[in-house]
């Protein structure tokens, strides 16, 4: 599985990498949302609470096969309503997120 991540706080990035590691699975920051739009994978991991992320997500995520979960600050229902709007489809909270993580990573999960 070729996995993607919209990150740039440097703890949660490697704490995403760390996860991957264990799962077996080669994971790729992204540092701008711009980014994504030019990138090859099968799962995006996306920090909704960057600019532009929400929408560069949606838009990654129209070619078949491909599939986003987004996370971002519990409390900030602006980036939430942002998030619905432009397309996102799976939003969760980054501890509700931090916690499936590993679950996600693996190879095959419907999680």
């Amino acid at each position: 599985m070729k996995v993607l991540a919209l990150v740039t706080d440097l703890i949660f990035g490697s704490r995403i990498n760390g996860e991957a590691k264990a799962a077996g699975v080669q994971v790729r920051i992204l540092r701008k949302a711009e980014q994504v739009l030019q990138a090859e994978g099968e799962l995006l991991l996306a920090d909704l609470n960057l600019e532009g992320a929400a929408e560069a997500a949606a838009q990654w995520a129209k070619k078949e096969g491909r599939r986003v979960v987004g996370f971002v600050s519990h409390m900030d229902s602006a980036a939430i309503s942002a998030a619905k709007d432009a397309g996102v489809q799976e939003i969760v909270a980054r501890s509700r997120f931090i916690a499936m993580l590993p679950d996600l990573l693996r190879p095959g999960s419907s999680i």
